[in-house]
């Protein structure tokens, strides 16, 4: 009984916070149950029994103190938390998702800067041959007395241009050092496997935050109550976390209030799909006129390209790879013959990289021009924080007290921090990263330092010069919206890579596929020289095209069985929660209607309650005749240890609550009525008495209702 006790007091305290009651009578009930427990909970046990039942309480309390602790540690080490709640505590959850979605890409960004920089750049620079021994691994001699100038530098030329940064840099051998490392083929590997981990972790993403909000189920019921009442956390105790508690509560009454009052606004549902339609035209057109632009200039250049007379400018081709080719042979060529004369035997001298001739590498022209991008967005984006916001609030701040009109209320006022289009930015940014992390490696360590510093310097000019917009509106709990831009944008990344990766030719003096007709024979190379014959067999097989379209049919019709699937079930949830409503509507009604009705209700049991006795036979009624006339009651006084059938003290103690189940009534004179003949029982309603229609009138008891 005392371990019951015991259970019962610790799940007490558990639960306290839900007890419906006034904080006095918690604060009291729950120092008493820790008193008893601390008191009783290590006597269950005699001898060596106590002290291990003490020892295992003890150690139960510090493992779940150790618990807590540990999930408080895990929740510190979240990056950015703090920063984050402030910003959320005084702006709203619509700017936090941001900084969250932020915090998100730099952890995708971590991820591929791991991969990159362990798989492909670390190999090479520590295998591979070192800088100055080939062609592709020096700075050419003309360029080499302005290679180190800061404007070459600025412009990704000279030495950075022909660093591990960018595509040219890596050697086309099969394996490099005593590790027998396969360079190529990681690249080819890696660069794949960075659409892939995206595509997974995007997709990820989506469905558990589509998860999160279907787990939620339908908290649109009493918003208000449970802000006001649940809202506090009683265990701050920091004054600065205690004003962003309460900013934070703030502003979600207020994001609730505008949406309730968008959602109980009546707007003009056919304007609104014209707006729509028109929109969407707007932009197929432009999509529509950069395709035809794009298709104007391939076939421009096609059409030059055939021409006999035409100019240097008009003649900018991949030709000229070709041309260059041809003067890189003949230029090696020479040096051997003029070094080596008529004599075979003798090693020509070796002739400087920096003097070889080298074509075009288009990869790593792109891969700088991706880099340019970047590197100038990051500058574009910094200079509009510092001008369009500190500086402004800086003036509005300081020269307020002095100008002619309201600075603050009116022109230019305080920045508002721009959601959308700091959202788009980051989209943009990553679709740059995923299109030219093939081209330039290193691009994704630029990318890392961008979201890393971003954090810190749009965190701070968020709390010091923006303010909260007007319109507050509340975020997507999902976050799909900012996931669904994401996976576009990374479709629309992975195209242009796909095609260079099948229908290209790569460069013949740089890069690890060079030498190739396409840089996807890596994957065959490896798979003839490296496996076994039935494995080439095998994989050849398996990318035969009559194999492949069935596949991706097949997957096309079990996309669509799975999306139906899941349609149905979410039509089937939210059938299911529209009958729970009903329900808990319906009880709610019952409940309000029973405590309407309930005293007159208790009023009407306690007058109309049934008799379980039935009438008394004829002699009995005689005896009580005869009692009667001889001046005595005829309901026995009950003797010692008796109580009446129709007590309520016949049930015990516990039945002097429960109404009695005889009702005394005591019924008025009538006249007009005889006495009943002898033998018969008296009639309903007739008076008991010496004579008919007069007497005392003794109480009756009435006949139990059918």
């Amino acid at each position: 009984m005392l371990k019951e006790q015991v259970e019962q007091k610790k799940k007490l305290i558990s639960t306290m916070r839900n007890k419906p009651w006034r904080m006095v009578k918690k604060l009291s009930v729950l120092r008493e149950a820790q008193d008893f427990v601390e008191k009783f909970e290590g006597a269950l046990g005699k001898g060596k029994g106590k002290k291990l039942y003490a020892y295992k309480m003890m150690m139960a309390k510090k493992w779940v103190k150790f618990k807590r602790d540990f999930e408080n540690f895990k929740t510190q080490c979240i990056p950015w938390e703090m920063k984050i709640k402030e910003v959320e505590s005084h702006f709203g959850s619509s700017v936090a998702s941001y900084f969250i979605f932020l915090r998100w890409m730099y952890g995708v960004n971590l991820v591929l800067f791991g991969l990159i920089f362990g798989l492909v750049i670390i190999p090479e620079v520590l295998m591979g041959m070192p800088y100055g021994s080939m062609p592709r691994k020096t700075v050419p001699r003309a360029e080499q007395a302005t290679a180190m100038d800061f404007s070459v530098l600025w412009d990704f030329e000279g030495y950075i241009k022909y660093s591990a940064l960018f595509y040219g840099y890596y050697n086309n051998q099969r394996t490099i050092g005593w590790l027998k490392y396969r360079l190529p083929m990681a690249y080819f590997m890696v660069g794949i496997s960075v659409f892939g981990y995206s595509l997974m972790v995007v997709i990820r993403s989506m469905a558990r935050n589509a998860n999160e909000s279907t787990a939620d189920g339908d908290d649109d019921n009493f918003i208000f109550s449970w802000k006001m009442f649940t809202s506090w956390d009683y265990l701050i105790g920091n004054p600065e976390t205690a004003d962003n508690k309460f900013a934070s509560i703030t502003t979600s009454f207020k994001e609730s209030i505008v949406d309730e009052q968008e959602s109980n606004k009546d707007e003009n549902i056919h304007l609104r799909r014209f707006l729509r339609v028109l929109a969407n035209v707007l932009i197929i057109c432009c999509l529509c006129g950069s395709g035809y632009l794009i298709y104007f200039v391939v076939k421009r250049s096609q059409t030059f390209s055939k021409m006999q007379n035409a100019g240097w400018y008009e003649r900018n081709e991949l030709a000229e790879e070709d041309v260059v080719k041809n003067i890189t042979h003949w230029t090696l060529l020479g040096h051997h013959n003029s070094s080596a004369g008529n004599d075979s035997t003798v090693t020509p001298p070796p002739l400087d990289p920096a003097d070889v001739p080298r074509g075009p590498c288009w990869e790593t022209t792109v891969g700088i021009e991706f880099v340019r991008l970047t590197v100038s967005d990051i500058l574009v984006t910094y200079i509009t924080i510092l001008v369009g916001d500190f500086i402004r609030a800086c003036f509005v701040r300081f020269v307020n007290y002095c100008w002619c009109w309201d600075l603050e209320a009116g022109f230019p006022s305080y920045a508002e921090f721009d959601i959308s289009g700091n959202v788009l930015g980051l989209v943009f940014n990553q679709g740059m990263i995923w299109m030219g992390s093939f081209y330039a490696p290193g691009l994704v360590g630029i990318n890392v330092l961008r979201l890393l510093t971003s954090m810190y310097f749009q965190c701070w000019a968020v709390m010091s010069s923006n303010v909260p917009h007007e319109r507050v509106f509340k975020a997507s709990k999902s976050n799909n919206f900012y996931m669904g831009l994401l996976l576009l944008i990374l479709f629309l990344s992975l195209l242009p890579v796909a095609y260079t990766i099948m229908s290209l030719p790569p460069s013949f003096d740089c890069g690890p596929f060079s030498g190739k007709k396409r840089m996807y024979d890596v994957i065959q190379e490896t798979i003839e020289l490296d496996f076994p014959v039935f494995v080439a067999k095998i994989f050849s097989y398996v990318a035969n095209p009559g194999l492949i379209i069935p596949a991706i049919l097949l997957m096309v019709l079990a996309i669509y069985y799975l999306n139906a699937v899941s349609e149905a079930y979410q039509r089937a949830n939210a059938e299911l929660k529209k009958k729970m409503q009903m329900q808990r509507e319906e009880e709610k009604n019952k409940r309000n209607n029973k405590a309407s009705t309930n005293p007159m209700l208790q009023d009407l049991e306690d007058l109309l309650t049934p008799s379980t006795k039935t009438e008394s036979p004829p002699k009995q009624a005689e005896d009580k005749k005869i009692e009667s006339l001889n001046g005595t009651s005829p309901v026995r006084k009950p003797g010692r240890g008796e109580v009446l059938d129709g007590s309520p003290m016949a049930g015990g103690r516990g039945a002097a609550f429960t109404p009695p189940s005889q009702v005394f009534v005591t019924q008025p004179r009538t006249l007009g009525v005889r006495a009943p003949y002898p033998g018969q029982p008296r009639p309903w309603g007739y008076p008991l008495g010496p004579v008919p229609g007069r007497g005392r009138g003794q109480p009756c008891y009435p006949r139990a209702a059918r």
